[in-house]
């Protein structure tokens, strides 16, 4: 029998549910413009140009105040160029969402704020509409209220880190405004400076996904729209990364080696334990959420060793690194977009299917989407010709070189770096041959599958932007070569670490250069050339038709063939102490005898480790203590309003020891 079909958790069928064709396309098109603005603005601002806005009513005191430099107009442009594309997409896809163009608006300005107040206040837009979008379809599944639940707690516990460090630098800078905020830098104790920046920058890493902080991410994407999960994955993360660069380098200056230290750690941990998990996931769009956790790692990673090297004194190698992590994010978004949009379209194809081993046979079906997927996968892999390889390999070179910059941490830290690149690259492989191998070009194994149909062409368009933005970075990585130095520029002046202009990638500090044409040709010569031998061999052999012996079993079915979780397996022995699987053995006797056996059910999960051992003892501790609260709650107004003196009196000791 075909295999159940799980992953939606009982929801609905996606394609049968009624389209929204006109509040779908009034959402797409306002957020197609959003996104072209931004893109425009963006790429304005890489070519040199700035500007600067403030509004002073929008707020009460200071107003909010916007300006753009090189470094925000990338995330800008990338922000832009994903909002342009999902809204495309979206327009084919059911009940669009009117938080739609809100969401986008809050990515495209968060780069452009330049004052704290601004700068919270596009935040938490950006968390609210969010919110607002992964509720999409709460009526109809349990498990997206609990995957809102989580990352409500999750986002609005950053705001409150992210409000604590920036009130506090802004009260020492004795102003708000990101010029204030430079100028009191120097000024401002190395005490101040480190607590600043363990609060934001534990915000934003929350915000990227990486561990611990990640436990939201898996929830919320899974659950999300396709189009949504599409804007939170490739855009939405990659605030973090550019809040940690402008206020890590920007705002505060830059630090001491155990602030990037600190980077390079979580970020090390998150790419070898996302890749992990994405290895051991059967739900194709917690696979995918999972791979954002590691490559985001793999930016930061680039971001933490640029300042290793800064905190050392040696600019060249900084610049590079910090080029290739920005590279990497711009690669990130393209690929990763690309992936949740096919994703989606598996889903609605199928009626909610998300579940490996319950999918197969969609290569025949949906061939345009399987070769998107095929495309972006190649991207997420690292391996060329695929997008993700070139930021990769600069990466790698930043690290490569970098080990000629004296220190102790240096000498440490970079080995391991480059291996858990290795690591990660390998595993990454794995992880998409998986999905590839399992979900596209296997047989069947639900009905839902066997009855999946090509998506429509809204959906198909939308995908092939961000293909054709996989194929661009891809080939001619060099042309974004000027822009990422200027935005290097920005909280690095040390020279340009690229050499621009041109289709192939040149580092300008050490004598190393990528040519993805020259390696796509190459590649390409080799593929022809084994094709044309074997060709060739093949028709000096005699060939003889016979019927292949199958042992008397029959024709094999869908249930012979590797699933998801068959195919992990070797990698979870290996890995089993890191991932401490969990199995369980249930053997049902026969009725009136202890010895003969009617059935036997083996159960085996790999839970997220983490999660388990960290979160759910504070998720206890609060409900016990929300439990034992419940004896406060008495009925008497003389003891609430004793609640309330005894309040008071304590804040108002607490005001007068502070002052």
């Amino acid at each position: 029998m075909p295999a159940p079909a799980r992953g939606g958790r009982g929801g609905p069928a996606h394609r049968d549910r009624p389209v929204n064709r006109p509040g779908a396309a009034v959402c797409s098109t306002v957020t197609a413009a959003v996104g072209a603005a931004g893109l425009v603005g963006g790429v304005s601002a890489l070519g040199g140009s700035s500007w600067s806005a403030e509004v002073t009513w929008l707020l009460p005191l200071g107003g909010v105040e916007l300006a753009l430099d090189p470094l925000g107009g990338l995330f800008m442009a990338v922000s832009g160029a994903v909002a342009l594309a999902v809204a495309v997409y979206g327009i084919g896809w059911p009940g669009t969402s009117a938080a739609l163009p809100g969401f986008a608006l809050a990515l495209v300005l968060v780069p452009a704020a330049a004052s704290v107040s601004a700068f919270l206040l596009l935040w938490e837009l950006m968390a609210l509409t969010s919110l607002l979008l992964v509720l999409t379809e709460h009526r109809e599944r349990r498990a997206v209220r609990e995957a809102a639940v989580w990352y409500a707690v999750m986002t609005q516990l950053g705001f409150v880190l992210l409000l604590a460090g920036l009130a506090l630098f802004a009260s020492r800078a004795g102003g708000e405004s990101f010029a204030a905020l430079r100028a009191g830098a120097d000024g401002a104790p190395g005490a101040v400076k480190g607590v600043v920046f363990v609060l934001t920058a534990a915000a934003f890493m929350s915000k990227s996904g990486l561990v611990p902080l990640h436990g939201w991410l898996p929830r919320a994407y899974g659950e999300a729209p396709g189009p949504v999960a599409a804007l939170m994955s490739a855009a939405m993360v990659n605030m973090g990364v550019y809040g940690l660069v402008r206020v890590g380098f920007d705002l505060l200056g830059g630090g001491p080696a155990w602030w990037w230290l600190l980077v390079v750690t979580a970020a090390g941990v998150s790419a070898v334990y996302g890749i992990l998990q994405a290895a051991m996931a059967s739900d194709l769009k917690r696979l995918l959420a999972y791979s954002s956790t590691e490559n985001m790692g793999l930016a930061l990673l680039g971001v933490g060793a640029a300042g290793l090297f800064a905190a050392a004194g040696d600019r060249q190698p900084a610049g590079l690194a910090l080029a290739a992590a920005l590279l990497h994010v711009v690669n990130h978004s393209a690929f990763k977009g690309l992936l949740f949009c096919a994703a989606g379209a598996v889903v609605r194809a199928t009626g909610g299917v998300r579940d490996l081993d319950a999918l197969g046979g969609l290569r025949a079906r949906m061939p345009v989407t399987a070769g998107f997927f095929a495309l972006a996968a190649l991207g997420a892999v690292a391996l060329p010709p695929g997008n993700g390889f070139v930021s990769e390999w600069l990466l790698l070179q930043a690290l490569i070189h970098g080990f000629a910059v004296p220190g102790v941490a240096t000498a440490i830290v970079l080995p391991l770096a480059v291996a858990v690149i290795a690591l990660s690259a390998g595993l990454a492989a794995a992880v998409f041959v998986k999905a590839l191998g399992v979900g596209f070009f296997a047989r069947p194994r639900s009905a839902q599958a066997a009855a999946a149909v090509e998506s429509p062409p809204q959906l198909l368009a939308g995908m092939g932007i961000f293909g054709a933005a996989c194929v661009g970075l891809a080939l001619a990585p060099g042309m974004l070569s000027d822009g990422l130095n200027r935005a290097v520029a920005v909280v690095a002046p040390a020279g340009g670490p690229l050499k621009g202009g041109g289709v192939d990638l040149e580092l300008e500090s050490v004598s190393a250069a990528l040519s993805p044409v020259a390696v796509v040709f190459a590649l390409a010569s080799v593929l022809v050339a084994c094709a044309w031998t074997v060709q060739l061999l093949a028709r000096r052999r005699r060939r003889t038709r016979a019927k292949l012996w199958d042992c008397g079993g029959g024709a094999p079915t869908p249930r012979m063939a590797y699933t998801a979780t068959s195919f992990a397996e070797p990698l979870q022995r290996v890995f089993d102490q890191v991932l401490a699987p969990e199995q369980d053995v249930d053997v049902t006797a026969v009725p009136g005898s202890a010895y003969l056996v009617e059935r036997i059910r083996f159960r085996r999960r790999v839970p997220d480790r983490i999660e388990h051992r960290l979160y759910q003892p504070v998720l206890d501790a609060l409900e016990r203590a929300g439990r034992s609260s419940r004896r406060l709650a008495t009925g008497s107004v003389h003891l609430y309003l004793g609640y309330g003196f005894f309040g008071l009196i304590t804040l108002l000791v607490a005001l007068v020891v502070g002052c």
